[in-house]
């Protein structure tokens, strides 16, 4: 099981607990970024993309572009997208589709979103701001792969790992992400324990002290 599969098994609540504990810097992205259904789940390696609106394209440019990016877009990684844009859908259903054939584990926009119910349907997952139907020919274009972008008062680095789930989206520097994913593998099984000492009825004070979870 690679590091990404093992994170996408964990929870994003656990992450951040278990992160605080370990002193780590706790960066998670801005809570109106959802997913398009509620129990869509990313996890992985970001890869980064920075763009802008461009009123100067022309149709096809644009358009070529933007395939450019999805070629960009490598398996195994989650793409994070600041497209500094709060008019247009910076995804949609084809894109998705070709994302998803590549092994592309999710895409995260600071942004909007179009074609939901496509999306929806081929349970790629995809987290966004809002929904329009408004797409990016004419008036958008990246200008940056792979490099720092800022999210929510936070730099987004290409080495960090991201879970998204239904809770939110946390940052995992990359160096630090073993022993997170670790630590939170274990928290989850005494969580487990927990829970069936708390089913079998143990008084939850008691429960507490003997697994130093809740």
């Amino acid at each position: 099981m690679t590091l990404a599969d093992r994170l996408h098994a964990c929870h994003s609540s656990v992450i951040h607990d278990v992160m605080a504990d370990m002193k780590l810097r706790i960066r998670v992205l801005p809570r109106t970024i959802l997913g398009l259904e509620p129990g869509m789940k990313a996890a992985g390696p970001v890869f980064t993309v920075r763009g802008r609106p461009d009123p100067t394209l022309d149709k096809h440019t644009s358009l070529f572009e933007w395939a450019g990016l999805l070629s960009k877009s490598p398996a195994g990684h989650v793409v994070v997208c600041q497209p500094q844009d709060d008019t247009r859908a910076l995804f949609g259903g084809l894109s998705a589709e070709a994302l998803k054939i590549k092994g592309v584990r999710g895409y995260v926009v600071d942004g909007g979103c179009r074609d939901i119910q496509a999306i929806s349907d081929q349970q790629f997952p995809v987290f966004a701001r809002y929904a329009t139907p408004i797409d990016i020919v004419c008036a958008w274009r990246a200008e940056a792969f792979n490099e720092p972008v800022a999210m929510g008062g936070h730099l987004v680095q290409p080495d960090d790992m991201i879970l998204a789930d239904r809770d939110g989206i946390i940052l995992i520097d990359g160096s630090a992400a073993e022993d997170v994913i670790a630590a939170a593998e274990t928290k989850m099984a005494t969580e487990g324990e927990m829970v069936k000492a708390i089913r079998a009825g143990v008084d939850p004070q008691e429960a507490y002290m003997k697994y130093r979870v809740f």
